[in-house]
């Protein structure tokens, strides 16, 4: 697992947002897409890509798509 493809595959959930938008630091709750909607789809694409369980409070408790990748990270090892 490395950090530009859980970028991509974060990116992928967003349909209006331009890709090169999205960065480690993108604070993706700030994006105009963001919605609980998108939350839901980032939820089940970390369950389908990585095999982790990540919940809401870990993306309410998350500022950055860093953040939330090191939260995927620590729970697969």
């Amino acid at each position: 697992m490395n950090i530009q493809d859980f970028i991509e595959n974060f990116a992928a959930q967003f349909d209006d947002t331009d890709e090169a938008l999205f960065t480690a630091e993108t604070e993706f709750k700030s994006l105009d897409e963001w919605s609980s909607l998108t939350a839901l789809s980032i939820i089940a694409m970390v369950d389908d890509e990585y095999d982790v369980i990540i919940k809401g409070s870990d993306i309410l408790n998350s500022n950055t798509i860093q953040d939330l990748f090191e939260i995927v990270e620590k729970q697969q090892h």
